[in-house]
């Protein structure tokens, strides 16, 4: 198991990962980034279980096509880059990012405002056959939805 701290954005991980379970995690991030809302079959496993589901998502994998959609039609110059992966056994993947954005749509029930946000997020997600099978996901949503809402940065 090697750690490794870094700064690369999503799209340079999945360039440059040393292993598949790291290309996949870091391609779940640039699908985000990219708003490939399609990209999501090659990533999730079809009964992926998303242990922090959207209320209204009828699947794992309903809910991250929709999380998806949201965060691209939404947000404009999206970017995550990666603050730390780690490796681990039995597939396993941590990630901890930053996402760096512009609010230009209507996301999360607010409209356009035309306010950057900046949060941090991580995910631990079990790598099987090269898809995504299970998911546990943390954003900081209350911290973007003030960055959204009124354009300040909270401390």
């Amino acid at each position: 198991m090697t750690a490794i701290s870094t700064a690369n954005t999503a799209s340079e991980m999945v360039r440059s990962a040393t292993s598949t379970a790291l290309r996949v995690a870091a391609r779940e991030l640039e699908l985000y980034d990219t708003g490939d809302v399609a990209g999501a079959d090659e990533v999730f496993a079809p009964d992926l279980i998303d242990h922090n589901p959207a209320a209204d998502a009828a699947s794992g994998i309903d809910g991250m096509r929709a999380l998806i959609a949201a965060t691209r039609d939404g947000f404009t110059d999206r970017q995550h880059r990666i603050l730390f992966q780690e490796e681990l056994p039995g597939g396993w993947v941590v990630l901890h990012w930053r996402m760096t954005t512009t609010h230009t749509g209507d996301a999360f029930g607010f409209p356009a405002s035309g306010n950057p946000a900046d949060i941090n997020g991580q995910d631990i997600m079990r790598i099987v056959d090269g898809k995504i099978t299970e998911i546990y996901h943390v954003e900081e949503m209350l911290k973007l939805t003030q960055q959204i809402s009124t354009g300040t940065q909270p401390g």
